[in-house]
């Protein structure tokens, strides 16, 4: 049985939000339809498009929030001394915080000043189709000096990533947050941040194989290198929260009585870690921006793409560590700090974290949604065999290394199933884009499947048409075929 875990922060005045809000944003359909034609756009054309009449004409109820996102060279400091030079969004990273409110209507003007080929993936969103950011598959990339419109609804509320989806990019430092705020959250909270939990790789990121053949979602291995030999992770060299390495780390503040929000994202390229905070327990509110029954847990385990939003009763005054460590790899552990404002002159609490040496975990089935779930049999069940990683030259899904795999096909309307067997030694964390699926009494949109013979399934209702990607989040498992597509007939 697999155990699941678990930039800047922003003060928040929630518990005032929750008593004097009389009335929430309606929310609107989770399929929207898209307004941006598919295709690269010039920015000129980006303007004359940015017409609010013409939202509301599609049946959009939310006020239109514009943001733009430049991918191309950037440089920050991760740790004195220590500066990190790769490709970034607006020359941040992680990328900056897009924050909206529950229906609003989003469009991101993505520029491409790179010089190879990129999309952008709304991680959890279940967007219209041609949004999704899927090179090959629901878009061509956005070529070197060219653009590209992303339009959706904001719907439904919760914490999401949004990331570069060619190639290994994502080690390049394309990632960043997207946070859909509750027009009536469940939980009361006083602040509220947003930790993103990444691997660092400070060079070019290569398929592990050596041997890598295509770009894009291509990067595919043609032998088996230093992956038949037994690497099987990249030479990461830590762990970061919020950008940055322990030796410089981020620092969240609170005060004695106040329940703090942290919103903890894991973007990484292939890193699984354990969460823990020093001196202090977690209240589970959400997993991947679904709301669940809170429930108080000591640590929690996040795979690459997953997300859990935590309370945390601020009653142990001090400066604490938080702390992520690896569950897979040799990167050595990632650390923020949670310090009280009235703690000025207390040194940082040294030691592990008690939720690394005992306490209550977080599992699967810990986690009950608060949205009623559709129930009954499924109408369609696919087996599906996950391997790869020995002496093998790819990681296929029953046997076929995508893109030479045959789609996964579904109609419109069915309930479907995905059961999902490790035959690998390594776990995999398994996402399907454009919808929310059932495990156990929790909706998420990313499961881990445990290594040696491990085992998970979901559900979902095929109820957003379309062409959709379902892979391994480990980018470099993906790169080397473990994904397959879900096309609706």
């Amino acid at each position: 049985m697999i155990e699941i875990v678990g930039k800047r922060g922003r003060d928040m005045d929630r518990r005032k939000f929750l008593l004097t809000a009389a009335t929430g944003i309606a929310s609107a359909s989770l399929l929207g339809r898209s307004l941006a034609a598919e295709g690269s756009r010039s920015v000129a054309d980006i303007a004359t498009a940015a017409d609010p009449m013409a939202l509301q004409d599609s049946g959009a109820t939310g006020p239109l929030r514009e943001f733009r996102l430049v991918a191309g060279q950037g440089e920050t400091e991760v740790a004195p001394d220590e500066v990190y030079r790769n490709w970034m969004y607006n020359g941040q990273f992680p990328g900056p915080e897009i924050r909206v409110k529950e229906g609003e209507r989003l469009r991101i003007i993505v520029e491409n000043q790179m010089p190879e080929g990129t999309t952008v993936h709304w991680h959890g969103v279940p967007v219209p189709n041609a949004m999704d950011g899927v090179p090959g598959l629901t878009q061509e990339p956005i070529a070197p000096g060219e653009s590209f419109v992303y339009e959706f609804e904001a719907t439904p509320a919760g914490s999401y990533i949004y990331h570069s989806h060619v190639g290994l990019q994502i080690d390049r430092g394309l990632i960043g947050p997207l946070v859909i705020e509750e027009a009536t959250p469940h939980v009361a909270y006083d602040r509220d941040y947003v930790l993103v939990l990444d691997d660092y790789f400070p060079g070019d990121p290569q398929p592990l194989g050596g041997m890598g053949g295509r770009g894009g979602m291509m990067g595919r291995m043609m032998g088996g290198g230093m992956m038949g030999m037994g690497r099987q992770m990249p030479p990461y060299e830590g762990l970061l929260i919020g950008g940055r390495l322990p030796d410089d780390p981020r620092v969240f503040e609170t005060k004695r009585g106040e329940r703090v929000r942290l919103r903890l994202i894991n973007p990484s390229g292939a890193t699984t870690v354990r969460a823990a905070i020093g001196g202090h327990r977690m209240s589970v509110t959400h997993c991947d921006g679904r709301p669940v029954e809170p429930v108080t847990v000591d640590s929690l385990v996040l795979g690459a793409a997953e997300r859990y939003d935590v309370i945390v009763e601020a009653a142990n005054p001090g400066v604490w560590p938080i702390v992520i460590a690896a569950i897979e790899g040799n990167a050595p552990p990632g650390r923020a700090v949670l310090r009280y404002a009235d703690a000025a002159a207390s040194a940082l609490r040294d030691g592990v974290p008690e939720g690394f040496s005992g306490g209550r975990q977080l599992y699967y089935q810990d986690l009950q949604a608060l949205e009623t779930l559709p129930a009954g049999r499924p109408d369609r069940v696919f087996d599906l065999m996950l391997r790869g990683g020995m002496m093998g030259s790819a990681w296929t899904i029953n046997g076929q290394a995508y893109p030479n795999a045959d789609p996964l096909m579904i109609n419109k309307g069915e309930r479907i199933r995905f059961r999902m067997s490790n035959h690998s030694m390594m776990l995999h964390p398994m996402h399907l884009h454009g919808h929310f699926f059932r495990v156990g009494d929790a909706l998420k949109d990313t499961v881990l499947v445990a290594a040696h013979m491990g085992r998970a399934e979901f559900d979902f209702v095929a109820d957003n048409p379309g062409r959709w990607f379902f892979h391994c989040h480990n980018i470099y498992h993906m790169e080397a075929g473990m994904a397959r597509e879900v096309r609706y007939a």
